[in-house]
């Protein structure tokens, strides 16, 4: 990523310098540092905002770029957030345990802590012992680890199988959501060992710290910030170039990249793996200021969501998928928190609690309909980032290409 690649594209530092600037504002308007003018729920609201920005553009690259609708997405996004669950309550009951056991007459062994614990965390489904996948939950690295590496196996295993049978279209599409299904169906049972129905609670009360949640919530908007910015000049150094353009090639006829001898299966599992991972991150960060995660984030209906996200914001733009993914969750939190007052129409009440997702859904065909470059093409015509007038120019390197006017024709 050298120079040159921040001078070919300024958008990059536009945007860098967009999010600085919002997060020291909001930093300094918050509870915790500042003038207490914004909330610590809203603080919270705002961190998971940036998180899910930052799995759309996950979804962007996957679908605006290489052109694969995967509907499964957000079930990477779940299992980075049940990956760093799992330390967070592993931690956060340690610490319970051993302040109930100081005063015990004998010390307890290690195996005795171990089993408390394991009756305090899986006591509500009838369990105290761990299963095999925590077995890395005590350990902060190693967990974090899992956090990559769970994610990204499956997304490798998933996108071989799939790719080297070359299912494309919407039976790929069919594919990933069946994925994110069945992985919801076997978490809502017990054996899952993640505590079924009733997911990983609490998360958002960090072991060993003592600072209010005020002061937390700032530390997550700041990674949270941290996180989307990296993964917006990651995004956009991996789309730009001989590397990009072959991306794109895929999505626009993947048959002639075929031809021309690149391996397509390759580039396609390498963007759907990469894609997880960030989406998987984005989770990490999103659950711990949500506080509670269960099966249920992980449903077939979040990642249609994150589809219709990228779609507003406008597919094949990093920052369309920003601007979407930033303006549904505002807006959504907007309707769905009672903020909105209901509007009487004398036979009927609007409620804009249960009408707010009809108004997403007739929006994304609103914009799929009148507007296919979504919020970006906004951006395109402000910035004039229209197609250059080429005046005739030949559309090849050699002298007696096609000219523009013979190709209009």
């Amino acid at each position: 990523m050298s120079r040159t690649f921040l001078v070919r594209n300024p958008s990059i530092l536009v945007f860098l310098a967009l999010l600085a600037v919002f997060t020291i504002a909001v930093t300094l308007m918050s509870e915790a540092f500042g003038a207490s003018l914004i909330s610590t729920s809203f603080i919270k609201t705002l961190g998971k905002t940036l998180c899910l920005c930052l799995v759309a553009l996950a979804m962007d690259l996957v679908w605006g770029y290489c052109g694969i609708l995967s509907l499964g997405h957000f079930a990477f996004f779940g299992l980075g957030g049940y990956m760093i669950g799992m330390w967070l309550m592993y931690a956060r009951t340690e610490l319970i345990v051993a302040e109930s056991m100081s005063n015990a007459a004998i010390p307890p062994t290690d195996q005795e802590v171990v089993d408390a614990i394991g009756t305090q965390i899986f006591g509500v489904v009838g369990s105290s012992d761990f299963p095999p996948i925590w077995a890395f939950a005590h350990s902060l690295p190693l967990q974090l680890l899992m956090v990559l590496l769970v994610p990204g196996l499956l997304a490798l295993v998933f996108g071989w199988l799939a790719f080297r049978s070359r299912v494309t279209g919407v039976y790929l599409s069919i594919l990933t959501q069946a994925m994110t299904l069945a992985l919801s169906l076997y978490l809502f049972q017990n054996e899952s060992g993640l505590r079924g129905n009733n997911g990983l609670s609490g998360l958002q009360n960090l072991p060993g710290v003592t600072a209010s949640q005020a002061v937390v919530s700032v530390w997550f908007l700041w990674a949270s910030a941290l996180a989307l910015a990296i993964g917006y000049v990651v995004c956009a150094w991996v789309v730009s170039g001989k590397f990009g353009s072959v991306v794109r090639g895929i999505r626009d006829d993947e048959a002639r990249v075929r031809f021309l001898g690149y391996s397509v299966e390759g580039y396609k599992l390498f963007i759907f793996t990469f894609t997880a991972i960030i989406a998987a991150i984005a989770g990490a960060l999103y659950y711990p200021q949500a506080g509670i995660i269960n099966p249920g984030e992980i449903a077939p209906i979040a990642s249609i969501y994150l589809a219709v996200w990228v779609a507003i914001g406008g597919r094949g733009r990093l920052y369309g998928a920003v601007i979407g993914a930033a303006l549904v969750s505002l807006i959504s939190t907007w309707f769905t928190g009672g903020l909105v007052p209901s509007l009487p129409l004398g036979f009927y009440t609007v409620d804009w609690v249960d009408w707010w997702l009809v108004l997403l859904g007739l929006s994304f065909v609103l914009v799929t309909l009148f507007a296919p470059k979504g919020i970006g093409g906004l951006v395109d015509i402000v910035t004039g980032r229209l197609t250059p007038n080429r005046h005739g120019a030949d559309y090849g390197p050699d002298k007696g290409s096609l000219m523009e006017e013979e190709g209009r024709k």
